[in-house]
């Protein structure tokens, strides 16, 4: 042990500073920030032996110490400073070939330059890591995010220090049962830091979160409100709406909550046509300790309700011509992360006629939903609660409720999310519609303002007639489903097909499609070809139209995207092959028949 004795002397001192967990901050992308993006050290560490000794104890010396020799006997199996880099926002699966089916723990690490600033508090910021993420500040702890979708920050002034700082993370995306998503699911468990990390640097006391909606019953009105990071009572709030004329002060209470109701006239709605925003600032005062903060927004305003079957977006009906997406790059595989991805799916979108997407199976990017917003877009949002998850798991039940609100949280503002979904394909059951009903009612609780639905299944059926029955029913707005015929049921019974939906509210078809590869040739009744897919169209698009109520769809899917359940050799090769576009952005014959359907939904 004599040659561990001067390091492990000073890696096992105690530590006396903490970080703390920080509820998430609104709007981050217009916040005072410095990126962390770029090339991050990384080491692959498949037994987990930076984190937990042979025995499985928690090692207090472990790599998130960043630990150097200090003299020539000491032993350090291992250094940040010689490891592979690699860029950060990614995914490890298609940044190192080593690493294209991996799931366990790599290390991220990354050294930056701080400079303090006297008054300020610093944020660490994560866009998203998939699936656990412990993260360090110069080897000292500043928390635990569990969720591979959804952003998290710490407050971690007291561990930074002025000169050379370092972060490390402890990123695993290994599956277990309870999580959310649970061990199956139809697509490619990209690990990493996947989305981006940000130093947010804001006052003692700042601007949290805020909400600026459209009252659903009153289109003249505005509700506002607005949280403060702390507790304080009496601090000054400036809303400002220049091109409303409106410039409002108001004062915290002792939460340090403010909300107020606004009248307006000659209010331009957000629609897919006219995506019309308006410019906001929030101000929050300075005290003669504390400097001020400012959040500047671009927001739009909408109601989006339901009239027994019809769908409403400002009050008249509207048809969703949509289309499901993953977030996985335009060009071949990876996870998107940024605003040029973002353009270039949507564009896709546009293209086919869409004024809707459904962003599936988790919550996209942010730059997503904001591109959406820019160019008229509506979004359906979604929580990975997909096929079979542990019902009655109070943990699961906890990362899920934790999941929807962080969700709703970082986008209540965008006005293009007009449905936040809770599942995907569940199977029928007590403890799923307990667990379901609840995860509904906290989105109709924390948001008032959009709908809930959660795309159901239609399973096979008798005589060529089609029921959907489910319990959810009376806890969605909107009856969803997936359905799957001319591919894994019914392939030349499209035709003979009736459909009973026996509740009086809006119908969206959340996904309908087939497989084909693109380029590849043949009769139309020939699995995996460019025809079969074409014909499949076709015959459901006339199916669809007779659905009682049909409000609207979203085919499954954009484009073709990586599944490691999909193993046919020369056809598949890993990708779900599913997409009206081909991984390479190739457009498939279905996408014009699609585009032409869409042009009659106008």
């Amino acid at each position: 042990m004599r040659r561990l004795t001067s390091i492990l002397v000073l890696l096992t001192a105690v530590m006396t500073v903490q970080a703390e967990d920080t509820p998430l901050i609104g709007n981050v992308l217009n916040r005072q920030t410095t990126s962390l993006n770029g090339d991050w050290n990384y080491l692959v560490d498949v037994q987990e032996c930076g984190y937990y000794g042979y025995r499985r104890e928690k090692l207090s010396y472990g790599f998130f110490r960043n630990a150097k020799p200090q003299q020539p006997e000491d032993l350090i199996e291992y250094d940040f400073d010689k490891a592979e880099t690699m860029p950060i926002p990614s995914d490890w699966n298609t940044r190192d070939q080593r690493l294209f089916f991996y799931e366990g723990t790599v290390w991220f690490h990354r050294s930056f330059n701080y400079q303090p600033k006297a008054g300020h508090r610093t944020l660490l910021y994560f866009g998203a890591v998939n699936y656990e993420a412990i993260v360090f500040v110069n080897g000292q702890e500043a928390g635990r995010h569990v969720g591979g979708f959804t952003p998290f920050n710490y407050d971690v002034t007291n561990l930074l220090k002025a000169g050379e700082n370092f972060v490390t993370v402890k990123v695993d995306n290994k599956r277990s049962r309870e999580n959310v998503p649970t061990l199956i699911f139809d697509w490619w468990n990209y690990g990493g830091i996947t989305r981006d990390v940000l130093l947010v640097d804001v006052p003692q006391t700042y601007i949290g979160n805020y909400s600026l909606q459209l009252d659903r019953r009153n289109s003249k009105q505005l509700n506002f409100s607005l949280q403060l990071s702390a507790k304080e009572a009496n601090r000054q709030v400036t809303l400002s709406i220049p091109e409303l004329k409106i410039k409002q002060m108001l004062t915290t209470d002792a939460n340090g909550h403010v909300s107020t109701s606004l009248k307006v006239r000659k209010l331009q709605l957000w629609s897919p046509e006219v995506p019309k925003r308006y410019g906001v600032s929030l101000t929050l005062g300075p005290t003669d300790s504390d400097a001020s903060d400012m959040v500047s927004d671009s927001i739009g305003f909408r109601t989006i309700e339901t009239r027994g079957k019809q769908l409403l977006l400002n009050g008249q009906p509207i048809f969703l011509r949509g289309i499901s997406i993953h977030e996985e790059k335009p060009n071949g595989g990876g996870r998107a992360n940024g605003p040029e991805d973002a353009h270039t799916l949507l564009s896709w979108a546009k293209e086919l006629g869409c004024n809707f997407v459904r962003l599936a199976h988790y919550p996209h990017n942010e730059y997503m939903v904001r591109e959406a917003e820019r160019m008229g877009l509506m979004v359906w949002s979604e929580i990975p609660v997909y096929w079979t998850i542990a019902w009655t798991d109070d943990d699961t039940f906890a990362n899920a409720s934790r999941q929807l609100n962080d969700m709703i949280r970082r986008d209540q503002n965008r006005c293009n999310v007009i449905i936040w979904s809770i599942a995907n394909e569940t199977p029928h059951g007590k403890e799923r519609d307990t667990f379901l009903s609840r995860l509904s009612r906290q989105a109709h609780d924390t948001d008032s303002t959009r709908l809930v639905s959660m795309a159901m299944e239609v399973l096979a059926a008798s005589n060529y007639h089609n029921k959907l029955q489910d319990n959810m029913n009376e806890y969605v707005d909107v009856i969803s489903f997936n359905q799957y015929i001319g591919w894994y049921r019914d392939v030349k019974d499209a035709a003979k097909m009736t459909w009973e939906i026996p509740y009086d509210k809006p119908v969206i078809v959340s996904e309908f499609g087939g497989g084909a590869k693109y380029g590849l040739h043949g009769a139309k009744n020939q699995r995996w070809t460019e025809e079969f897919q074409e014909n499949l169209y076709r015959e459901n698009t006339a199916m669809l139209d007779k659905i009682d109520g049909l409000a609207g769809t979203t085919p499954w899917i954009l484009k073709d995207f990586r599944s490691p359940r999909r193993l046919l050799t020369g056809v598949q090769d890993y990708y779900n092959r599913k997409g009206l576009f081909s991984d390479q952005g190739q457009k498939k014959k279905a996408f014009y028949v699609l585009k032409e359907w869409y042009e009659g939904k106008k």
